[in-house]
């Protein structure tokens, strides 16, 4: 109950902010942006599109990967409008394909430049049953699949970078509260629901790929230390915001869903403040492994606290990633 008027209060926590906070608010503090690179995917809208805006407004360098071209356009164009000079580069990437993926890290690895920062923001929810070109269930291809992917083929870069800068190289995983709403074993569920022996729950698929991030989180800084790369990973719940991600299901009863949790909702600002204060903020230096919301530390599932998992899921995904080059 605390908790929820704290919220509801946009309370500030420990970190100095809370759950009213933009994302240019926690920034405000940053150093100076200007020498570091950062990818962010989903950038064309949203969340993504402010978490762009903002750190291009801090001065980095923004690479923004892109499945439309003309949406990757239209958000280069607003933001370098605003702030002109913005140094903004457009690559094409389609996450639920793990050939586009490569493609990606190819391209930009060829540019030559550093990278500091990878925010995996892009987010899918699909409302009826789909496989990728892979083969596998899309909203976990593209919400978690292609991301573990862009960042196992990204880490060494990030490690290159941070060594040589001496800049923290920072990965931020956009994940959900929505993760709590799956239990159980992962890889089983994601094989029933692939293989269609179950039926599929749209819901329980997009809470978990979000499951999936977190524990993806847990993985991905053990694995960080033992390289020992001067590179983090966290992961964020943004909060509860309307985006094209649900207004793709337009309706009567989602609007009143909408209606009735509308003082829960954030703005896009405020929902872009956790991840632009896990990316930027100097508060977080160092700290690795951890799940924010509100711009503050917090606690997940404790589905998403097995390391057991984690270093499972971790293996499974290589499997994958690794049989799909293959073929």
């Amino acid at each position: 109950m605390l908790e929820t008027a704290r919220y509801l209060l946009g309370s500030p926590g420990s970190s100095g902010f809370g759950s009213k906070s933009t994302a240019e608010e926690v920034t405000e503090a940053s150093p100076d942006l200007g020498t570091i690179t950062a990818i962010i995917t989903g950038a064309t809208s949203g969340i993504g599109a402010e978490t762009a805006r903002v750190l291009a407004m801090r001065g980095a360098r923004l690479v923004i990967p892109a499945r439309s071209v003309k949406a990757g356009q239209e958000v280069k164009d607003r933001i370098t409008g605003e702030f002109p000079g913005s140094k903004i580069i457009l690559l094409p990437l389609d996450l639920s394909s793990l050939s586009s993926v490569r493609s990606f890290v190819d391209e930009f690895l060829s540019l030559r430049l550093p990278l500091n920062l990878l925010i995996n923001n892009a987010g899918k929810y699909s409302h009826n049953y789909a496989l990728s070109e892979d083969g596998i269930e899309m909203t976990f291809a593209t919400n978690y699949l292609g991301h573990f992917l862009l960042t196992k083929l990204l880490m060494e870069t990030m490690a290159e970078t941070a060594l040589r800068t001496g800049i923290e190289g920072r990965i931020i995983n956009v994940s959900s509260g929505i993760h709590t709403w799956f239990s159980g074993d992962c890889l089983r569920y994601l094989d029933l629901v692939t293989s269609k022996k179950i039926s599929y729950d749209a819901t329980l698929a997009y809470a978990l790929s979000k499951l999936a991030i977190v524990l993806h989180t847990m993985a991905l800084a053990e694995k960080l230390k033992e390289m020992g790369a001067n590179v983090t990973a966290n992961c964020v719940h943004p909060g509860i915001v309307r985006t094209r991600l649900t207004r793709d299901r337009e309706g009567f009863l989602t609007d009143l869903a909408f209606f009735m949790a509308s003082r829960l909702l954030k703005t896009i600002p405020q929902a872009a403040a956790t991840a632009c204060y896990a990316a930027a903020n100097p508060l977080v230096a160092g700290v690795t492994g951890k799940y924010f919301a509100d711009c503050n530390l917090a606690s997940p599932s404790p589905a998403a606290g097995c390391r057991r998992e984690a270093s499972q899921l971790w293996s499974a995904s290589e499997a994958m990633t690794a049989e799909m080059e293959k073929s």
